[in-house]
């Protein structure tokens, strides 16, 4: 019984050590500026994490992010620097994601808004998933939301330039557009 139990937290480690492996890589790719390259790795690595879940028992993973389907499980299953590796690997490659997605030609907005808001909701102060769903948010012209993040993360970091600019940019796009909301009613 010691034995097969040892066999599977050894497999569990290896699972994990996969999706961990496929995360360096695509941080790698991120540095040489390899974006497409990277976005697949950080997509692979969330895979794994996936596959690891439902290799120690959740069916419904693929409704839910990995970390989530983790908090359900046996606690036997992972160790807890285990775990807590899924845990921070998942908001690595979601937030890594949304950079890569940042540096394309044509940028897919809404999937940075989407992969920064599954970041805040583990780590709502997460500055640079702050920051990404502020810019999201400035470009697809929801210059509300696109203030609210991004004075949330020039909180954290008072003098980043990029953000003063991109906050000055969302001031200045909410000025013009008030005068016209008036003269429309």
């Amino acid at each position: 019984m010691f034995k097969k139990k040892k066999n599977s937290i050894t497999f569990n480690f290896y699972l994990v050590k996969r999706a961990l492996d496929f995360k360096t890589q695509g941080t790698q790719c991120y540095k040489d500026k390899k974006y497409r390259e990277a976005i697949g790795k950080y997509h692979r690595a969330l895979l794994e994490m996936k596959g690891l879940c439902r290799m120690l028992g959740d069916s419904d993973v693929s409704s839910r992010s990995p970390s989530s389907a983790l908090k359900t499980m046996s606690h036997s299953a992972l160790t807890d620097e285990e775990r807590g590796a899924v845990e921070n690997a998942e908001l690595e490659c979601y937030n890594s994601l949304a950079a890569c997605l940042l540096q394309m030609e044509l940028v897919n907005y809404e999937r940075v808004k989407e992969y920064c808001l599954k970041v805040l909701c583990k780590e709502g102060e997460n500055f640079k998933a702050l920051y990404r769903s502020g810019v999201a948010y400035y470009h697809l012209g929801d210059f509300n939301k696109a203030l609210h993040y991004l004075k949330e993360s020039h909180k954290q970091q008072p003098s980043d330039t990029n953000v003063i600019r991109y906050i000055q940019l969302t001031e200045m796009k909410i000025r013009r557009s008030t005068p016209r909301e008036k003269e429309a009613s």
